[in-house]
């Protein structure tokens, strides 16, 4: 599983089971605190009826059935058939829900709600027998048998005559009541608990990203120079993650050196033997006292062209070295593609002019402007030409045309040339340093250089080169691609 996937899923684990664990703690608390809030509603209620009674009381001296006919009893009489309209919430409360009682100072039920529980012994019940000993007084209660969600509560307070207890007052309330309350609470818990959840999905999805953002930037920047590229190394904000992009950079430029280093050795001196045996064989006959004039200049001439040739190999390679050691660009332009290769063509007119060669340009789309440094592609160009002139018989025909990709976004100068195709053999090779193949006329190789430093620059420019054959027309074709200026 990927590290930013075990990061969200972790975070969300997380919070989710600490969301949950709350919502169901708030959700099991719901119940008793309401009902407990309910309870201290029913204490108020259950004394100031008790007050109005004790008044009641103290017109008749004790408790007894005349309470019945009391303004109290005949208040209570209008409370059950009372019409209310009240809105709590989302919910109508349409009719009274609360039984009230009235025992002596012996439990013997005086006044009741419900006539029928008058007379009836209430001693047994908590909220009379603790209330008329001084207690608090309270219970609850199912009212019917094995039904949980029947239950009521009860709450009493003492009717006081003189400073005695001569009675209790109970208010009852069942829970049902509640119930409505307590649903819609734990909906808009749920609901609220819901959103949390799914903000908590979006936050850690976006944390995830944000803490693997530079990884994945690591990552992919670790993949390109696994690859044989030579990425820019990524921006990364993080300073960890800084310090560690910046050793790793320090450590590619060290290990990529060292085998530059290496590599470069080994094949110079391999591209050098060969000019410098020449030279000193030259010299040392240029030493026998015998030797005509002509013979003479054949072997200084010989000198001047091999250390020529290594002249121009070390400036070649320099030139390499100095384009494989860049990652990006240093002042990218607009280029007429048109004027650049009208200038290099130019430039090479007199050894086009030597061979005889037909050289024609063609812009079937006008001219095409890329985004490049202009040496650079200047170099590219003057090298692609170099090889089809060299590669070239006299009396041939090279065709450049410059158009616009039509698979991606890029300007494209192909450079055909007749004279023969690429072996199978040396295909996959071309590209490679210091390898080349004979010229067809000379038979003399190049320095190998050419092709390679065109590679370097066009993956610089984000751009490629691609050289193909063609048996039946027995061409070569060269495809320059560099990405289009946009404005």
């Amino acid at each position: 599983m990927k590290f930013g996937r075990r990061i969200f899923l972790g975070y969300f684990v997380l919070v989710g089971m600490a969301t949950l664990w709350f919502l169901y703690g708030v959700a099991d608390q719901l119940r008793p605190s309401i009902r407990q809030s309910s309870e201290e509603a029913l204490v108020d209620t259950a004394n100031l009826l008790a007050e109005l009674v004790a008044m009641e009381v103290r017109l008749h001296g004790q408790i007894d059935a005349r309470l019945n006919t009391s303004a109290f009893s005949v208040a209570l009489n209008r409370y059950q058939y009372r019409p209310l309209n009240a809105r709590i919430w989302t919910l109508d409360k349409t009719k009274p829900r609360f039984t009230i009682y009235v025992t002596d100072q012996n439990g013997i039920v005086v006044l009741h709600t419900d006539p029928s529980q008058l007379g009836i012994d209430y001693s047994q019940w908590n909220d009379v027998r603790l209330t008329l000993k001084g207690e608090y007084g309270a219970r609850t209660t199912q009212l019917k048998a094995g039904d949980e969600f029947s239950t009521a509560m009860y709450v009493a307070a003492p009717i006081y005559h003189r400073g005695d207890i001569v009675g209790s007052l109970t208010v009852s309330q069942p829970n049902a009541s509640l119930q409505p309350f307590i649903d819609l609470a734990r909906q808009q818990i749920w609901q609220q608990g819901t959103i949390i959840l799914l903000a908590a999905l979006v936050l850690g999805a976006l944390l995830s990203f944000w803490l693997t953002r530079s990884i994945r930037k690591l990552s992919s920047y670790v993949d390109e120079v696994s690859a044989g590229r030579r990425p820019a190394l990524p921006k990364i904000h993080e300073r960890e993650l800084a310090h560690l992009a910046d050793s790793m950079e320090a450590m590619r430029e060290s290990l990529e050196g060292r085998r530059y280093v290496e590599e470069y050795i080994h094949t110079l001196t391999h591209e050098l033997k060969s000019p410098l045996a020449a030279i000193r064989g030259a010299a040392e006959l240029l030493q026998e006292p015998a030797m005509d004039d002509d013979r003479r200049s054949r072997f200084l001439n010989n000198i001047l062209g091999e250390a020529l040739r290594c002249t121009v190999l070390i400036e070649r390679l320099l030139a390499l070295a100095e384009v494989e050691k860049r990652n990006e660009l240093r002042s990218a332009e607009r280029l007429s593609l048109q004027s650049l290769v009208d200038a290099e063509i130019e430039a090479k007119s007199s050894r086009i002019h030597l061979k005889h060669l037909q050289l024609r340009l063609h812009l079937p789309d006008g001219d095409c402007y890329a985004k490049g440094e202009r040496f650079l592609v200047a170099q590219a160009v003057s090298n692609l030409l170099d090889n089809a002139i060299d590669f070239s018989p006299e009396h041939a025909g090279v065709e450049v045309t410059i158009d616009r990709s039509t698979s991606d976004d890029m300007c494209r100068i192909s450079i055909v040339n007749g004279g023969g195709v690429i072996p199978d053999f040396a295909a996959q090779r071309i590209f490679e340093r210091f390898y080349s193949l004979p010229r067809a006329e000379s038979d003399r190789k190049s320095s190998g250089l050419g092709l390679s430093f065109v590679k370097e620059i066009a993956e610089l420019h984000d751009g490629r080169i691609d050289i193909s054959s063609d048996l039946t027309t027995r061409t070569v074709r060269a495809e320059l691609y560099l990405p289009r200026w946009h404005n």
